[in-house]
């Protein structure tokens, strides 16, 4: 047997880190995963452990602090996904031979980069896992050096075979929805694919139910083209089937959120779902599924989407990889049935001849190779941390003033003041709080609104969250005591 010199062996772990686990760089309250993150991170930007020096092992690690391992695994996968450490494959976990760039020069941790200009609390916000960029990039820089034909003249209006028949691999296994490439068409994100959809679908002035409270961007979407969209009330088990009915017997659409209605997360029962699937059947309408943010469920598998039930008969089922991978990317996508194909392509020619192919291939890369699935593992577990804490501060610090709803799914949470009090209480809570995020009331049509707010959670520093749900807290108690102390002067 050859004997492995000495010098090329890694260095041994030290057996016990110099953590300040009670410092100000720690965030009182938050989840021991985060808190040691914290501290391991202040550690390797302080210079007390050197770049390339091996990290403990995680049972070592445990044992030091006193945390459960997965504690201690969840925190070394942030360090790796933030680029302070590297893992070798039986070798160990190591301090990154160099540590980024901004945290170097502040001295402090880098979380979850923030996307430039979106303060706290902003919807539609991602993390992208370092590991899942690198991949990325590796792809785009693949399929640029063999650049073809493909990019030299016009395409499928539908975008790539390759990825289209990627996605529809992707949809089998994660949504249960069986569907041939040929039914699936990219776009450039849902609202695109929407109005290419109706487009195709419905004639000027029909009618498309839309859920109330909702998304407003697709309301305005289906307005802008010419539709009208008539507000359905949303309860616990989603769209009121028979209020649809009454309101508009006649439209010939609905768009719905079935998964994670937006705004209020409530997931539509299996009898209100059967019940729209027989609305659209004996209607001869369509139902236009907004699965936006599916693959975020944190208790349990993903529920089948409305298209796997209906076996991609009446729904057509809308998708997206702002959420999963990042919204530059301006990639979406839609399941259509069989008899609107030819339909729909022709709409896309129309509109707009066909997608950009360039980022096309390396999409398909991303989900053909594992990476997409591998990143979507590791943000999901930054995104229930950052739902927890910020629920959880936002419960503490508001003193009973709001109620938070902890949801199983998505990338935002709600929370609402009772229903009793006064609209204008939220308004100048999120104005004097300098919040981002919505306005619950903003996403009502015609329904009585709630007060309260909707804030997303997902690509946000932890830190930051709670500073922030703190100083909205905060703001919503004063905004109480004062709407209190004019209630009782009148």
């Amino acid at each position: 047997m050859q004997k492995i010199p000495t010098n090329s062996l890694p260095p041994p772990a030290k057996t016990e880190l110099p953590l300040d686990l009670a410092g100000p760089h720690v965030t009182p309250g938050a989840s021991a995963a985060h808190r040691l993150y914290q501290a391991l991170c202040e550690m390797i930007v302080s210079g007390l452990v050197k770049p390339g020096e091996a990290l403990p092992p995680s049972r070592t690690l445990a044992k030091q602090t006193g945390f459960r391992r997965n504690a201690v695994v969840t925190a070394y996968e942030r360090l790796i996904a933030d680029g302070f450490a590297e893992a070798t494959i039986g070798s160990g976990t190591f301090v990154a031979a160099r540590i980024p760039a901004r945290a170097a020069e502040t001295n402090k941790p880098k979380v979850i980069v923030e996307t430039p200009g979106q303060g706290a609390f902003a919807l539609g916000c991602t993390h992208v896992d370092e590991r899942a960029v690198q991949r990325f990039r590796a792809f785009v820089g693949r399929r640029m050096r063999s650049f073809g034909a493909e990019h030299l003249h016009y395409g499928d209006p539908r975008g790539s075979r390759e990825l289209r028949a990627a996605i529809a691999d992707h949809l089998l296994s994660a949504r249960g929805l069986r569907c041939d490439p040929d039914q699936i068409m990219l776009t450039s994100g849902t609202l695109h694919a929407l109005r290419i959809v109706l487009s195709a679908i419905l004639k000027a002035g029909d009618q498309v139910w839309c859920e109330d409270p909702g998304y407003p961007a697709a309301r305005k979407t289906i307005a802008h083209c010419g539709y009208r969209a008539v507000p359905v009330p949303v309860d616990a088990h989603g769209m009121r089937i028979a209020k649809g009915r009454a309101a508009a017997p006649s439209a010939r659409a609905a768009y719905v959120t079935p998964s994670h209605q937006f705004p209020l997360g409530v997931q539509m029962s299996m009898p209100r779902r059967l019940e729209l699937l027989d609305w659209a059947k004996h209607a001869g309408a369509f139902v236009l599924e907004d699965d936006y943010d599916s693959e975020f469920r944190y208790d349990g598998a993903p529920l089948m989407s409305l298209a796997g039930i209906d076996r991609l008969q009446r729904v057509i089922y809308l998708g997206t990889f702002a959420k999963t991978l990042f919204p530059g990317l301006r990639i979406g996508y839609c399941a259509l049935p069989e008899r609107l194909i030819a339909d729909v392509t022709a709409a896309r020619a129309a509109l707009d001849r066909f997608p950009g192919t360039l980022m096309e291939g390396a999409v398909a890369d991303m989900l053909n190779s594992g990476a997409f699935a591998a990143n979507l593992k590791r943000v999901r577990k930054l995104y229930r941390e950052a739902r927890d804490v910020l629920a959880e501060t936002l419960e503490a610090a508001s003193d009973g003033a709001l109620s938070v709803p902890v949801p199983s799914q998505g990338l935002h949470l709600v929370a609402r003041f009772d229903p009793s009090v006064d609209l204008s209480v939220a308004a100048q809570a999120k104005q004097a709080a300098g919040a981002e995020g919505w306005l619950l009331a903003d996403t009502y049509s015609r329904a009585r609104p709630l007060p309260g707010f909707v804030l997303g959670f997902s690509g946000h520093a932890v830190p930051q969250l709670v500073a922030s749900a703190e100083r909205l807290a905060r703001e919503s108690r004063s905004a109480l005591r004062a709407t209190s102390r004019s209630v009782r002067r009148a």
